[in-house]
């Protein structure tokens, strides 16, 4: 695997105070985020875990200054650095004004996928699940270079929050020949997944962050035109998924279902089950459970008919490490 983080562009619009330090610092690669909050210390969260980087205290002169040095907010209070894959969020006070700083780290990190490249072969729909904060976004935006430059597919990415290809009009290198398009308001995303198939005939649509019935029920729609989704959204597992109304139609909805007296004993079970609606919208599921060790769903649709039966899910573990070894097991 390797990496393009940028870091260096980040740093030179931190504070005076900040970049020396952090340009000198040992773990600098393992930089998840730095926070700036007003009348605290700066503190910088690494994998290993958070660190304070001063002595001094943030003050509104050193917010200000960072603020004028990225991009305007939007109405989600998030901003970027110029052709970096960077995320500045803010906090605001009671006047609107910004009070708190979130400055985290954007990689494009190729080779991540090496570990699910066979089911990207398949031409299925594939949606990602994981807590936030585990790469799904850095996952998705090496799905999509993969998919336009070694595959040669006509891609299209959904960049509603400008986290996949960067906060700039010309995409960030990290996703190769793919195209982008930005979404003005979040709530206009699933207009603008349609828009998409509509006008730019897309092979594959790319979505980051799933997560309301218009974008669930465009999903749906594009899928039922024959066009292949990759997308993500949060949770740790399928049964979350499963348990999430808004979210459920993506693997095909839960209903209830009344069985008569004789289907009911021969099944073995009460006379009010819940089954599956409908097809899954997409048809593989990836769960991130930890940054090297994913659990696949190869077949969405049985998984979920075996859960909702009391039944155990049968499904794939891999796991990878630096020495580019892969281990895929069973389990139950």
């Amino acid at each position: 695997m390797t990496m393009n983080n940028d870091l260096e562009k980040l740093i030179e619009n931190l504070p005076f105070f900040l970049q020396e330090h952090l340009s000198q610092h040992e773990s600098k690669t393992q930089l998840i985020e730095i926070v700036l909050d007003l009348g605290r210390r700066p503190e910088a969260r690494f994998v290993s875990g958070p660190e304070y980087l001063s002595q001094k205290i943030i003050s509104w002169q050193d917010i200000d200054y960072m603020t004028k040095r990225v991009s305007k907010f939007s109405n989600e209070n998030r901003a970027g650095i110029e052709r970096t894959l960077h995320r500045i969020s803010c906090i605001r006070n009671r006047q609107f004004l910004i009070n708190g700083l979130t400055c985290r780290v954007g990689r494009a990190v190729f080779g991540t996928i090496s570990i699910v490249r066979d089911l990207l072969e398949f031409e299925q729909s594939i949606l990602i699940l994981g807590r936030p904060g585990v790469g799904k976004t850095t996952i998705i935006r090496e799905i999509a270079r993969v998919l336009a430059d070694e595959m040669e597919k006509r891609v299209v990415i959904i960049d509603t929050s400008n986290e996949i290809a960067g906060d700039s009009d010309i995409p960030h290198s990290g996703i190769g020949r793919a195209r982008r398009m930005q979404v003005a308001k979040t709530e206009l995303q699933h207009q603008v997944m349609i828009e998409a198939v509509e006008n730019h005939m897309p092979e594959v649509i790319i979505i980051d962050e799933i997560g309301t019935e218009l974008e669930v029920l465009a999903a749906r729609t594009i899928a039922e035109k024959g066009v292949q989704l990759v997308g993500t959204t949060h949770g740790n597992c399928l049964e979350n998924l499963i348990k999430n109304p808004p979210l459920a139609d993506l693997i095909g909805g839960i209903q209830y279902v009344t069985l008569s007296d004789d289907e009911a004993k021969r099944r073995g079970t009460q006379k009010s089950i819940l089954e599956r609606k409908a097809y899954p919208a997409f048809e593989i599921i990836i769960e991130i459970n930890h940054q090297n060790s994913w659990t696949i769903h190869e077949e969405v649709q049985n998984s979920v008919d075996l859960f909702l039966r009391g039944n155990f899910l049968v499904s794939q573990v891999r796991q990878f490490s630096l020495a580019d070894k892969i281990l895929i097991k069973s389990k139950r």
